[in-house]
């Protein structure tokens, strides 16, 4: 008897992994699709193969126009069969095929027939197909019909209207579905629950355009009306956004907000949660309004539904963001969730423990989390990893028992980003807490002698080498540096070089040990580390190529490089050998990341000098010599600074106008690059008139014409400004182009000797301060901040009002400022409070910027910001917080 229940389950085992669609080709269903012009059909088979066109169809299969119309007019003939279940998948196929206008009259007939049906079940179906397939012109004739059914009794069909209507509202025939009000109203007074759903989410679409009207509708739905779970959810949302919207009242007073808490003893569970969770997320929330909702939450912790268990968790674990001590009574019940089956569940938990936590469960929970962290996927883990480090920083007195944690989890099985978490993590502990840094730097050595991610292995050693030596016994870490010479691949042995050589800048009694470890290196078979050897034996002996003090080779180690490296690349490659030694201060230090034209339209593209936009110096080159080599701007000096070009025209226009902003110390120039995109004509005499009224402090000096501009001939026009030397003023420009047009006979090109005078007016245009700026990319942001003076620094805090979210503050104010994000710090990680970003730059005059911004929101979404700045001129630094403050 064993035997067969062994093949029985076995055969079982097959069925699960078989797929009936598993291999069909779109060729072959197309031809079984013939069955539908059967004159005896077979439903069953016809069914099949309806199944078979719509699963190409949802796997992004392609039909041609031909194969879909053939489909189409072969799917209209099953309207004769009387079988239920085939009728419905004719529904939905004409659905997917989208007929065209001309073939949807077709079955317009048959579809009308069945809306007019006496089986429900065709009536609710013709209604959403012929909804989704025809156009204005026959819903008009079907209005009436559809108004019926919005109030129809039967559910099925009162639904179908609604879903219809939504979806006419959303595309192409708002207006007839706003006539339905009336019938819409009364169903939303149905019993039945779907159909009060559906009509609520429509009535809403229809007015929401109307505050007051969504507040009358909010006013009569919350006295009791809503008898569907569903629909009361959604009135509950609208409910927020009208509490939203009024909530900056100066009475302070929050309209509805009762209705929110009488939903938190609604019978249903979703209608207790959505209220809970929406009073969660109120702006400027007190913890008294909080605490009833934070009850109901609790309460959820403990649901047998993993379903309510999330998504109370969830809720939990945003609202300890914000009010980590409103959460706080619910530690016990979370705790018990760690050893929850559902790791999304005791991911959550864990992760909201570790922000609600005080310091006197630090060690329990650590306890907890080892033995949950070999079961959850490496995801978890970082939000895990994550959530450590900010309760490291929160409360750095326990940095052992977490550093030890965050050190053993770095020895375990894992992917490159779970790794990465990590050692991000130790870093930032040992740049933030003193303390932990000689602990936290062998942990990283004891992690690199393992390590499998050569990027990991350099980024520790660059950082070691850092902080290493500032330690109090910066011998320990030789040896293990000096392994990874011996063991690893070429990279992280040139990586361990460079480190060694730092630390023998820095240690006066190592000196002679790291010479007798680099002489070693000068025999590796890799070229890089041979090279960084001698270099770095040459530095540190006093070579006065590279210098002759001690401060000269603490510079060269340790500070920063402030050019691009693909400028410097580029640079390089262009350089031709010769007696002259390569000169790296002639490598342009502004990050171009934008080719020098845009297209507004397919050959028809303003351009400008049009360098080979895969090089970025070449463009800088190319405005300097072509602005050099016109005597009206000549004088003008070196060229700090060319924009990236703004358009000044909408695309497909007559003329297509965008300009460049060409910045010098005491002038600015601003380069037209115009496009005639009419055949039929000439323009003569091309300039753009500038109005300056409000920029006080430009006034014009010069303009250079263009003498022609023949059809699809990109040409230049330009005019220049005088502006106070070294300031960055701002201001506004109105432009308006003027020119001579001359017909063109299209056939034989010849040009009429007369011209009329035109004008075309352009959009405005801004100088803005970021335009004063130069992007510069620094490798070592902490050390070029930490070489420059501390005299230079100045700082300030700003509010900045009510923003959408962090990173759009964040992103506002390196706009504002022009200058290069370092480090990826213009990337906010989600849900963040708070985010420091770290820019660098060089002002006009040539003056070097830092600036270390730290943003932090609290529950109204109002951001504030804290600026420090140093530069190499102190004024710079203020001129840097003014521009922030009359922004």
């Amino acid at each position: 008897m064993a035997q067969p229940l062994v093949k029985k389950d076995d055969d079982r085992d097959d069925e699960v992994e078989y797929s009936p669609f598993l291999g069909i080709e779109k060729g072959l269903v197309l031809q079984e699709a013939r069955a539908f012009h059967d004159p005896q059909l077979d439903a069953r088979r016809c069914s099949q193969v309806i199944t078979k066109l719509l699963y190409l169809l949802n796997q992004g299969e392609t039909f041609t126009k031909i194969e879909a119309t053939e489909v189409f007019f072969a799917v209209t003939k099953l309207f004769q069969s009387k079988d239920t279940g085939l009728r419905r998948m004719v529904y939905l196929i004409i659905k997917e095929l989208s007929p065209s206008s001309d073939e949807v009259i077709i079955v317009t007939s048959s579809l009308m027939k069945d809306m007019n049906s006496k089986t429900d079940m065709y009536r609710a179906n013709a209604i959403r197909v012929l909804c989704r397939i025809t156009d204005g012109t026959l819903l008009t004739q079907i209005e009436r019909y559809l108004k019926q059914a919005v109030v129809d009794k039967n559910p099925v069909v009162a639904s179908a209207a609604l879903v219809s209507g939504i979806h006419l509202l959303q595309q192409t025939n708002p207006e007839i579905v706003k006539r339905w009000s009336n019938e819409v109203q009364e169903a939303v007074q149905s019993r039945a629950a779907l159909v009060q759903f559906h009509a609520l989410a429509l009535l809403h679409q229809i007015r929401q355009n109307d505050r007051l009207a969504v507040s009358k509708l909010v006013t009569s739905l919350t006295k009791g009306a809503v008898r569907s779970p569903l629909a009361q959810c959604l009135l509950i949302r609208y409910t927020s956004q009208v509490i939203r919207e009024t909530s900056n009242s100066q009475s302070g007073e929050r309209p509805f907000f009762d209705f929110l808490e009488s939903c938190l003893r609604h019978k249903a569970e979703m209608v207790i949660f959505e209220a809970a969770r929406a009073i969660t997320e109120l702006s400027g929330v007190t913890n008294r309004e909080l605490t009833p909702a934070i009850t109901v939450l609790q309460l959820f912790l403990s649901s047998s539904k993993p379903v309510l268990r999330f998504a109370a968790v969830r809720t939990l674990n945003k609202v300890a963001m914000t009010h980590p001590l409103a959460v706080t009574n619910c530690n016990i019940d979370m705790e018990s969730l760690i050893s929850d089956q559902n790791r999304s569940i005791a991911t959550l938990a864990i992760t909201t423990l570790l922000k609600t936590g005080n310091e006197s469960s630090i060690d329990r929970l650590m306890k907890q989390i080892t033995n949950f962290m070999s079961d959850i996927a490496d995801e978890f883990k970082i939000v895990v990893v994550e959530a450590i480090r900010s309760l490291c920083l929160k409360f750095p007195l326990k940095y052992r028992s977490l550093m030890n944690f965050l050190s053993n989890i770095l020895r375990e099985e894992g992917g490159f980003e779970y790794k990465k978490a990590i050692v991000d993590s130790i870093v930032i502990l040992v740049r933030d807490i003193p303390d932990a840094k000689e602990s936290g730097l062998i942990h990283l050595c004891e992690f690199i002698e393992d390590c499998e991610f050569t990027y990991l292995s350099t980024q520790i050693l660059h950082f070691l080498g850092n902080e290493g030596p500032k330690t109090s016994d910066p011998t320990k870490y030789i040896r293990y540096i000096y392994n990874r010479v011996i063991l690893e691949n070429a990279t992280v042995r040139a990586a361990a070089v460079s480190t060694l050589a730092k630390f023998g800048a820095l240690v006066e009694s190592l000196k002679p040990r790291i010479f007798v470890l680099l002489r070693r290196c000068l025999f590796d078979i890799d070229d890089e580390v041979r090279d960084r050897a001698t270099l770095y034996l040459n530095t540190l002996g006093g070579d006065d190529s590279v210098g002759e003090t001690d401060n000269d080779v603490k510079e060269f180690l340790f500070g920063s490089l402030d050019v691009p490296l693909s400028n410097l690349e580029m640079s390089l490659q262009n350089y031709v050998p010769s007696e002259e030694p390569f000169d790296i201060s002639s490598v342009p230090k502004e990050v171009k990341s934008q080719p020098l034209t845009e297209k507004k339209a397919p050959g028809k593209v303003p351009t400008g000098l049009g360098p080979p936009t895969s090089n970025p110096t070449s463009t800088v080159d190319g405005y300097e010599k072509l602005l050099s080599s016109i005597p009206e701007f000549s004088s003008f000096g070196t060229l700090f600074k060319s924009s990236a070009p703004v358009e000044l025209t909408e695309a497909e226009t007559e003329y297509a106008v965008n300009v460049v902003k060409h910045i010098f110390d005491e002038h600015v120039v601003f380069q037209y690059n115009c496009t005639n995109t009419i055949p039929e004509q000439l323009l003569e005499n091309v300039i753009v008139f500038v109005d300056a009224s409000d920029a006080e402090e430009f006034s014009e000096v010069a303009s250079k014409p263009l003498r022609s501009l023949p059809y699809d001939s990109p040409g230049q026009t330009f005019v220049a400004f005088e502006k106070p030397a070294g300031v960055p003023a701002v201001g506004k420009f109105s432009n308006l182009l003027k020119f001579i047009v001359k017909e063109v006979d299209p056939t034989t090109g010849e040009t009429e000797d007369e011209g009329v005078e035109d004008e075309y007016q352009l959009e405005d245009l801004e100088i803005v301060a970021a335009d004063y700026m130069l992007k510069l990319g620094v490798s070592n942001f902490r050390n070029a901040w930490e070489s420059m003076d501390p005299d230079s620094e100045r700082v300030d805090e700003y509010g900045l009002g009510a923003r959408e979210s962090l990173a759009e503050a964040v992103s506002a104010v390196i706009t504002l400022l022009g200058m290069q994000p370092c480090e990826g710090t213009d990337v906010v990680p989600n849900n963040s409070r708070s985010h420091t970003s770290l820019l660098s730059g060089i002002f006009i005059g040539n003056v070097k910027v830092l600036v270390r911004l730290s943003f932090g929101i609290d529950g109204p979404k109002q951001v504030a910001m804290k600026l420090a700045v140093r530069s190499d001129d102190p004024a710079i630094s203020d001129a840097i917080h003014e521009i922030v403050a009359n922004g």
